[in-house]
């Protein structure tokens, strides 16, 4: 009997209702002020491989402002040339690793997820036409790899460690190392959120 995660076919409408839902945030203790949060969007990038779904991370430069040395989806702030969230989360994956944005079947968003760093982050689910060559930019990107959905759903390689902040103890949520990478913190809980949401 086979484990492989399926996407639902009524896939859209739940990414829909998703996206209206309140903001999800970067742990149940952060309260920002929400006219400081500035927009910004990922792409939550499902491949096809080897007869089961994935989805495609990035581990972000040791250069960079925010989130260096990261595991994250490809993404950033939003500019104004990009008109809307979507635009911004497939300029953005163009930009760090190559993906075409017309070789991305956008399926919808999810809800926007408030960041201890103070973006506020819009998450665009899309299918990717695989395979794919890449162009990593590295001034930006140190890698990008996938990892099975069926994998990434496995309770057993899921797991929330104490960390300090600011002189005191959270729960973050954190990945077992897949293919030398650790996915943690808000990335790690868009994808759980990505999962509770195509299997319930």
């Amino acid at each position: 009997m086979s484990n492989i995660l399926t996407l639902p076919h009524d896939l859209g409408a739940r990414l829909q209702a998703h996206a209206a839902q309140a903001n999800l945030k970067d742990g149940d203790w952060l309260h920002l002020d929400p006219l400081r949060l500035r927009p910004a969007a990922v792409l939550v990038p499902l491949v096809w491989e080897n007869d089961q779904w994935h989805l495609l991370f990035t581990r972000r430069g040791m250069d960079l402002e925010d989130h260096k040395g990261q595991v994250s989806f490809p993404g950033g702030a939003w500019e104004e040339k990009d008109g809307d969230l979507e635009c911004t989360a497939l300029r953005e994956a163009w930009e760090e690793i190559g993906i075409r944005p017309a070789s991305v079947a956008v399926l919808g968003k999810m809800a926007r997820f408030d960041m201890v760093s103070y973006f506020q982050v819009t998450p665009v689910v899309g299918v990717v036409a695989w395979p794919c060559e890449l162009n990593i930019n590295t001034s930006e990107v140190a890698r990008a790899f996938i990892v099975p959905l069926d994998w990434l759903a496995d309770l057993h390689n899921y797991q929330v460690r104490p960390r300090e902040f600011e002189g005191q103890t959270f729960n973050i949520p954190y990945y077992n190392e897949y293919d030398g990478e650790i996915i943690w913190g808000a990335t790690a809980q868009i994808t759980q959120e990505f999962l509770r949401l195509i299997q319930n």
